[in-house]
């Protein structure tokens, strides 16, 4: 379950990224506007976040980025577009809380079934593990 919940938290904080307010994705879109700023996108030479001053924003280049991309343009350009999109922005923070405590649950389940599943195959596993615990305390 802890995977499943992990894929969904993610899938609902992609769809909502894809849906940001402001987010344009046409050049065309673009006209007329005034540029409030620049950004490089952080993770991918070459792309940067445009930023205008009525709040509106645009990934470049124009590939229909990545899910990873929107969200890092989101990331990148918060200074310039949460004073104009503030509860899109809660929002987005709830869902990328969610998508983290899935992925932390999904990783906990994971190592405590290899755990489970080896623990018979690997007899030393139980007295490497004890140690740990010991060493933590």
């Amino acid at each position: 379950m802890p995977i499943e919940n992990k894929w969904k938290a993610n899938l609902e904080k992609v769809a909502f990224a894809k849906r940001f307010p402001g987010l344009l994705t046409e050049w065309r879109d673009c006209q007329g506007k005034t540029v409030e700023a620049v950004i490089p996108l952080t993770g991918r030479q070459g792309a940067a976040v445009v930023s205008f001053t009525d709040g509106t924003f645009f990934v470049v280049p124009p590939l229909a980025p990545e899910a990873w991309e929107l969200g890092q343009a989101l990331v990148d350009a918060r200074s310039n577009l949460e004073p104009k999109h503030r509860s899109a922005y809660e929002e987005y923070d709830r869902l990328a809380a969610k998508d983290a405590e899935a992925l932390r649950s999904a990783r906990l389940e994971k190592i405590v079934g290899a755990i489970q599943n080896n623990v018979d195959r690997i007899p030393e596993l139980k007295e490497r593990i004890k140690a740990l615990v010991q060493e933590w305390k």
